[in-house]
Formats: structure tokens, sequence, C-alpha cells
């Protein structure tokens, strides 16, 4: 498999529904085009919508962590750029960076943990051995970035 390290192909542009009382991008949105990414990544390697349909697992977000840095304006292009931190039978941790089109400014970073979940059941289940291969060649791809330093943070009050 052939993986862009990072992965970096969804770009996505700011939509007016989602902007806030306060005239930039709602918190939630980031979300969205972060997902909008990580849905083009997990179709990519092999764990994505076509994926589900054809054996009833999936994946699901146990955590995550969001970091914004600037404000987003209506209208304004983003590029996600999806690094692969770690990968085992039956989790994923990821990290995403947002990035403006047109000055490269960084806008905001999360940090994924996902769960691979026969959905049938509920329940959290390892990857099947077809499955686990590529995640594991997608991980490999990205094995060599440095990790990036946000990574972990928790919220706090300076003290």
């Amino acid at each position: 498999m052939s993986l862009p390290a990072p992965y970096d192909r969804y770009e996505g542009e700011v939509l007016p529904e989602w902007i806030d009382h306060n005239g930039h991008l709602n918190l939630a949105y980031y979300v969205v085009l972060f997902d909008y990414a990580t849905d083009m990544l997990f179709n990519e390697i092999g764990i994505g919508l076509a994926y589900r349909d054809e054996t009833e697992n999936g994946t699901f977000v146990a955590e995550t962590h969001l970091v914004y840095r600037r404000e987003l304006l209506v209208g304004e292009r983003v590029r996600v750029a999806a690094q692969i931190l770690d990968a085992d039978d039956k989790r994923l941790h990821l990290a995403h960076e947002m990035f403006r089109v047109e000055s490269g400014e960084r806008a905001a970073m999360q940090e994924l943990m996902f769960l691979h979940v026969n959905l049938a059941e509920r329940r959290v289940t390892p990857f099947p051995p077809d499955r686990r291969e590529r995640v594991a060649a997608a991980a490999a791809a990205h094995a060599g970035l440095p990790r990036p330093d946000w990574i972990g943070r928790r919220i706090a009050m300076p003290r």
C-alpha cells in the first residue's frame, strides 16, 4: 500500500451554516472537518464505509482531544493532515492537523483513539487478519514521521 505520510489528501471549506454567534467556525464543525479527513483515510486503508457494509464491523472513537489555534471564517479552505501514531489488534491512534490552505497556518489539532467494533454485538473486537495487515501497513508508512509534541496533552489551569 502506498500511503502519503502524513495523509493529507482532504481539503474542505468553512460553510456559512457552520458559523456561530461569534462570527467564526463553531467548535463542532472543526470535528466535522476532521471526521471527513478520517473517513477518507479509513476508506483508503480499507476500514471505511464499504468495510462496514460488508462485514458489520467499524470503528468508534473512544477518546479525543482538540486544540484550537486559529479561528476560521466563512469560505476559508482548509487541509487536514492525518498521522497514524500507533495501531494494534483492536485500536488505532491518530493525530490530525488542520491548516488554512491559503496561508498554511495551523488552525487546530486533534488526537483520537479509535476502537474496532463488531456493530451487531456492539463490542470491541480484533481487526480481521486482512484488515489488520492493511492497518499495520498504513501505520508502518507513518512510522518514520516525528511524533507531534502536542500529543497526550491534558486540560489544566496553569499554576
